[in-house]
């Protein structure tokens, strides 16, 4: 079992920059794969960035360049950093994760996921 709690979402200007942060529970946090995944009011759950056990880590095409994912396996914490904020980024994120090696990109293969953090990006 695996309980997960993100932090570090807030109001922020267009341009502005956020890290968030996914504290998870659990000693085999270091061989799981984690995700960040991201809905907004109205949407779908879409995919942003996700990281496996070694650092290797997949990215939506549409955030390369301004999210990036990182992970401390000694804190048990996964951070996703957010640069060039866009009102458009506006939307409750949410960390995810799941046992195996590689990096799912699709919200039905994690296991386990967090209550969510609010991004709100103002114009």
């Amino acid at each position: 079992q695996v309980q997960l709690v993100e932090s570090g979402g807030g109001l922020v200007q267009a341009g502005g920059s956020l890290r968030l942060s996914c504290a998870a529970s659990g000693r085999t946090f270091a061989s799981y794969a984690m995700g960040w995944f991201r809905q907004a009011p109205g949407k779908e759950r879409d995919f942003v960035a996700a990281i496996n056990w070694s650092g290797n880590a997949a990215y939506a095409d549409s955030l390369k360049g301004r999210f990036t994912i990182s992970r401390d396996n000694a804190k048990n914490t996964v951070y996703l950093q957010m640069n060039s904020l866009k009102p458009e980024d506006t939307a409750l994120y949410y960390c995810a994760a799941n046992p195996g090696g590689w990096i799912p990109t699709s919200s039905l293969a994690y296991d386990y996921w967090g209550q969510g953090t609010q991004v709100t990006v103002s114009s």
